[in-house]
């Protein structure tokens, strides 16, 4: 059975930095696109950052360029966001999802909640001094 199950989230002040991680099991992320969304209160869930199945390709919501980073350890089955100088507006429970053979480039078209279909619980990130 598919299974995502994110963790790192957690409370920081207004500058700090967290990691976050999406532990796949009961498959292997290596035919799998992963996106990182997040859904603050009364919000939408919108795309933070994808990133193909190789690692070559990312993109970034122009909210978190220059502060977020995704990669990808297909031998753990696993993919991170890192965040650094995070703000009270990151605040928002955070979600990864999978897509097979997503195509991912470096715009964010394809890094839409339509287009996945796998999704873990998310983690809770509160940025909050």
């Amino acid at each position: 059975q598919l299974q995502l199950v994110e963790s790192g989230g957690g409370l920081v002040q207004p500058g700090g930095s967290l990691r976050l991680s999406c532990a796949a099991s009961g498959f292997t992320l290596d035919y799998y696109a992963i996106g990182w969304f997040r859904q603050a209160p009364g919000k939408e869930r919108e795309g933070v950052s994808c990133i193909s199945t190789s690692g070559a390709m990312t993109n970034y919501a122009d909210s978190v360029k220059g502060r977020f980073t995704i990669s990808r350890d297909n031998a753990k089955n696993t993919v991170y966001l890192e965040m650094n100088d995070l703000k009270i507006e990151d605040t928002a429970i955070y979600y990864c999802a999978a897509a097979p053979f997503l195509p991912i480039t470096s715009n964010q078209a394809m890094c839409v909640v339509s287009r996945f279909g796998s999704w873990g619980q998310g983690t809770q990130v509160t940025v909050s001094s």
